[in-house]
């Protein structure tokens, strides 16, 4: 069967005039046929796993209910925690981290020695700085699906503007400075 036959009958097919069947019927062969659907059985999609493993363990911080570690009561900054936030701020650079209750090695960090965020500042230590820098690690903490975490500021520095525009920037970029407290159940 030639190409042009072929395209004539597939207008002929899709053109408003009326065929019988009869004059198709070589042209069944190249039409596909549709399925039948297959039988769903109700009874086993309803049945659910009797056991059942959590296999993410950030599932029980975001609801509360993992446990803490917590540490002495005279240590400081207290270890009692899912995130901590850690502002850190030198006469050359700013530096933010967020270090998981379990980990002392950073989970996620940002600072102004990374040249992304050094080429877009006119000065790497000053309260511009600061709010970039909450800025962006809000939205890091956002994109790794921390929401909450605990941020302690030393004393005598609370205060500073560095310090309140940093805090900003992360509320701002959707971060919850504190966490919430520990469910216990069953007890």
């Amino acid at each position: 069967m030639a190409l042009s036959e072929v395209s004539h009958r597939v207008r002929m097919l899709i053109g408003h005039q009326c065929r019988s069947v009869l004059a198709l019927e070589p042209m069944a062969r190249f039409l596909s046929q549709t399925v039948s659907q297959p039988e769903i059985r109700e009874e086993g999609n309803e049945v659910v796993n009797p056991t059942f493993v959590n296999r993410n363990p950030r599932n029980l911080e975001q609801m509360a209910l993992a446990v803490k570690q917590r540490g002495w009561k005279t240590t400081w900054p207290h270890q009692e925690f899912y995130h901590r936030l850690v502002f850190n701020r030198t006469h050359r650079h700013v530096t933010a981290q967020v270090f998981s209750g379990s980990s002392r090695v950073p989970v996620l960090s940002c600072s102004t020695m990374e040249w992304a965020v050094k080429k877009e500042l006119g000065s790497t230590h000053c309260v511009v700085a600061c709010q970039a820098v909450g800025e962006v690690l809000a939205h890091r903490c956002q994109q790794a699906g921390i929401t909450r975490m605990v941020y302690r500021a030393i004393p005598w520095t609370y205060r500073s503007d560095a310090v309140q525009s940093f805090r900003t920037a992360m509320k701002e970029g959707g971060i919850i400075l504190s966490e919430p407290r520990r469910k216990y159940i069953g007890t």
